[in-house]
């Protein structure tokens, strides 16, 4: 990836603004808010998959990766410039009879991250990068969600068994999201994992205090897993597991101030 210029902290500037979709798109995106709201209510309430969900107090091992500075510029959207606390959830399907290996599937998922979403909360629209090439780092996303926002996000990472997302601004969120495969036993898991805060103070309200975005990326994430389930060709047994861990803000400000202010913010995260 080129970008036209750097800072005198050493993390790339890209030189350009987030792209936005056409008028048409983000009209219908807001058309749909309603719609896509009564039908992840009414998927939530008639699901017949088991959801095990755990919360605690989280500590500084929930804090996520270091942003790889290669792919850090203007359009990242750093924790540190996020408000509120960060969670830190993992939704962890195990996967019994898959024709996949745990790589086959990461692999099927980075060709189409459409593939295992849930086209009536989430859809991917690859906004930099080669189109119909699979996921890479440097690739860029918009994920268009029911509610008058979208989701810009950028590939961080990506290997055999796993892809990282980082938010760009404009996004609900500021954190990352991760998928992964792996064998377990003589079954296969896949999860998703995410580090997430809300991206400004009205976010913040919806996000963690009336919780309705909140509560709409958990059942995404939920049918994410399942829809990875299914492209595997096999089938989830136990149901859907979700571990959510809390950072509250003071904790992640003086996390963030012990890393050097903003500069540091910028790949701050939990110890190697």
């Amino acid at each position: 990836m080129m970008y036209t210029q750097c800072d005198t902290s050493g993390a790339p500037r890209s030189g350009r603004l987030p792209r936005k979709p056409p008028s048409r798109r983000r009209l219908g995106t807001l058309l749909r808010f309603p719609l896509g709201v009564v039908l992840v209510s009414w998927q939530y309430l008639w699901r017949v998959t088991a959801l095990h969900r755990t919360e605690a107090e989280g500590d500084l091992g929930d804090l996520p990766p270091p942003l790889p500075p290669e792919h850090v510029d203007d359009l990242t959207k750093p924790l540190h410039e996020g408000a509120g606390p960060v969670f830190h959830r993992r939704f962890r399907v195990r996967v019994e009879g898959a024709a996949m290996s745990p790589q086959e599937l990461v692999g099927a998922v980075a060709a189409d991250l459409n593939g295992p979403a849930p086209s009536s909360v989430a859809v991917f629209h690859k906004t930099r990068g080669e189109k119909g090439a699979p996921a890479s780092p440097g690739d860029e996303y918009r994920v268009q969600m029911p509610g008058p926002w979208d989701g810009p996000v950028r590939v961080l990472h990506r290997d055999s068994s796993s892809i990282r997302l980082g938010t760009l601004h404009g996004h609900l969120e500021a954190g990352q999201i991760a998928f992964s495969a792996q064998a377990l036993d003589e079954a296969l898991e896949f999860s998703v994992e995410t580090w997430s805060r809300a991206g400004d103070r009205v976010a913040d309200l919806l996000y963690s205090r009336l919780r309705v975005a909140k509560e709409i990326q958990f059942n995404m994430w939920v049918h994410f897993c399942l829809g990875a389930a299914s492209l595997s060709g096999g089938r989830p047994r136990g149901g859907v597991t979700i571990g959510t861990r809390r950072l509250s803000q003071s904790f992640v400000e003086a996390q963030l101030r012990s890393a050097g202010g903003s500069s540091g913010a910028r790949t701050v995260g939990r110890p190697e």
